[in-house]
């Protein structure tokens, strides 16, 4: 639900202006650029220390670790596939389970997306597109998913801190 809204609130703010978002705030897309860079860095270290805990999941039927790195993973491929007009779906693919596999799959796919992110224009981040069966535009879509995987990361802290675990940035 707080997806659903942070999205909402994204799209009606985009709504409200009457103008595109990228076209208020040159800097949006360099802002964006930095966070998946960041995420990049949070979620690659995550996978460097949970090493050895990928099958740790806080109750059965819930996501592992693992399971949420290589969700990541498939996100990130699938919204740069989506950005840059190659297409490519959530499709599936076989788990990656070993932590320096899991490392390098995570470094590639964000480098993907900030690749994609950065060769768009003003005109093609307002294009439309559909994600998850949504018309919304490519600046939405990146929106969409990089607030999901901030949820994700929280998501993965939390996992990291129940196996006593500490996130390699926190002090």
């Amino acid at each position: 639900m707080l997806k659903s809204l942070r999205y909402t609130v994204c799209v009606l703010a985009v709504a409200l202006t009457g103008t595109p978002l990228f076209a208020q705030q040159p800097d949006t897309q360099g802002a964006l650029v930095k966070d998946v860079s960041t995420l990049s860095d949070k979620f690659t270290g995550l996978a460097r220390v949970m090493a050895g805990k990928y099958d740790s999941r806080p109750s059965p039927g819930v996501r592992s670790v693992s399971d949420v790195f290589n969700l990541i993973v498939a996100e990130n491929n699938m919204l740069a596939g989506t950005l840059s007009g190659s297409g490519g779906g959530m499709g599936k693919t076989p788990p990656i389970t070993e932590p320096a596999a899991m490392q390098e799959a995570l470094k590639t796919s964000y480098e993907k997306v900030r690749q994609a992110l950065s060769a768009l224009s003003a005109s093609d981040l307002n294009a439309s597109v559909s994600l998850f069966g949504q018309k919304t535009t490519k600046q939405g879509a990146a929106l969409m998913i990089i607030l999901d995987q901030h949820e994700h990361l929280g998501q993965s802290i939390a996992y990291a801190r129940a196996n006593s675990v500490v996130p390699p940035w926190s002090k």
